[in-house]
């Protein structure tokens, strides 16, 4: 049987946004821990930073953006775009690491030297635009993967986002893309404000997206309702060749940034319904990657366990 990729690497903890910012490096550091004290990266295999080539990133983003975040960091800017999204000199190199990373590792997939695999990075990638950067994002590692499965002749990729947020970069980047399939539930009302119901997609990308708003308060129920039975019912109809997780774990009941009730465990069923998908239509091809999660301790052992179900399973 073909091993399990991981990526945690101290690289993505050289990312620093500055004090009292969420999106911190001991996200990571905590992450990284916890995976140590339970043995997980022995169980695994590591996967080697690889920097995105600008060929990579410019299939999802546009180039003066890619060379204007470089500069910007650069310059010392402390902020790029937007005042949440907190940058150091590093931050445009340690992103175009993280989405090279990404890429690499689901090569590793496609080519069936490993079987499933995650990503534990920084920063995150899910809201960068095709030419913004914002909601702590610069690079969307997850799109710039898809678009690569899709040039190594991937005919159909499905992205699972289920961040508390909307992953608005992703699903704009593959608006119109009828072979790219966005699913997201996510809390509404909520940053950034997008991801209804009504947005499916545009043009030859028409219901190529899902959108699952959830209302403020909703626990596991609704959760995984969205997945086991609207993506479900949606993976049935498109038949991904791969399957990649936008895993944000900030619908955790304990996560001070947004105000939904799910528990840890429910990542843990979750974590299953995606490892169902993908061994129904997508040969067990499974990619999930870190996108949110700000209570450290939630986030720690949400990732934990959505690893070791991985892992089990």
């Amino acid at each position: 049987m073909a091993g399990f990729g991981l990526i945690v690497d101290g690289r993505f903890e050289e990312h620093f946004t500055g004090a009292d910012h969420p999106e911190c490096v001991e996200r990571l550091v905590g992450v990284r821990s916890t995976f140590e004290a339970a043995g997980i990266p022995e169980r695994c295999e590591p996967v080697e930073l690889v920097r995105a080539s600008e060929e990579w990133l410019a299939r999802v983003h546009d180039v003066d953006y890619i060379r204007e975040a470089h500069a910007a960091c650069s310059r010392g800017e402390k902020v790029f775009h937007s005042t949440d999204t907190a940058v150091c000199a590093e931050s445009a190199d340690i992103s175009r690491e993280a989405s090279g990373t990404l890429v690499s590792l689901c090569r590793s997939v496609l080519d069936g030297k490993l079987e499933r695999g995650f990503a534990a990075m920084r920063p995150p990638g899910h809201h960068a635009e095709r030419a913004v950067a914002m909601g702590f994002c610069l690079f969307n590692h997850v799109a710039v993967a898809a678009a690569d499965l899709r040039a190594r002749g991937v005919e159909r990729v499905l992205i699972c986002d289920w961040d508390v947020h909307h992953g608005n970069g992703t699903q704009h980047i593959f608006d119109e893309d009828p072979d790219v399939f966005f699913f997201s539930c996510h809390q509404v009302p909520l940053y950034p404000g997008t991801g209804m119901a009504e947005e499916t997609g545009i043009g030859a990308g028409e219901g190529a997206t899902l959108n699952v708003p959830l209302r403020p308060g909703s626990g596991d129920a609704d959760f995984l309702a969205s997945l086991d039975q609207g993506l479900r019912a949606a993976a049935k109809k498109f038949q991904p060749e791969f399957v990649l997780v936008s895993a944000g774990f900030d619908a955790h009941a304990a996560d001070p940034l947004a105000n939904l009730e799910v528990s840890t465990e429910a990542f843990g069923e979750a974590t299953k319904i995606l490892m169902s998908i993908a061994d129904e239509h997508a040969g067990g091809r499974l990619v999930s990657t870190l996108e949110g999660g700000y209570d450290l301790e939630a986030l720690a052992a949400s990732s934990k366990l959505h690893v070791e179900t991985m892992l089990a399973g």
